[in-house]
């Protein structure tokens, strides 16, 4: 199964639910898988994370297998951009611009 999100398989078809990052510590909950700006982007979020309300955004990029990885947005612009279209996703937006 894939979704679009740059024309490689959604993170879910490749590890589940959930994903283990290495470096990060801890094991992560794929939240969602969105397309902003043509990139694909995905939202986890640990245990720890889920009782803090708070997640992590990162671009989903293909390896030289094809396969999904992720790569840390550094950019606060871009991080906050994905954010919202995340908050978009799961609450509507009530205002336009």
């Amino acid at each position: 199964m894939s979704e679009p999100n740059g024309g490689h398989p959604s993170l879910r078809s490749v590890f589940g639910d959930a994903i283990e990052l290495d470096g990060e510590g801890g094991v992560y909950r794929i939240v969602a898988e969105l397309t902003v700006g043509g990139r694909a982007y995905a939202v986890l979020q640990s245990d720890e994370m889920r009782k803090e309300g708070t997640v992590e955004v990162f671009r989903v990029t293909a390896g030289p297998d094809g396969h999904p990885e992720l790569e840390t947005v550094e950019d606060d612009d871009e991080w906050e951009t994905v954010a919202e279209a995340y908050d978009d996703l799961q609450f509507g937006r009530d205002e336009r611009p």
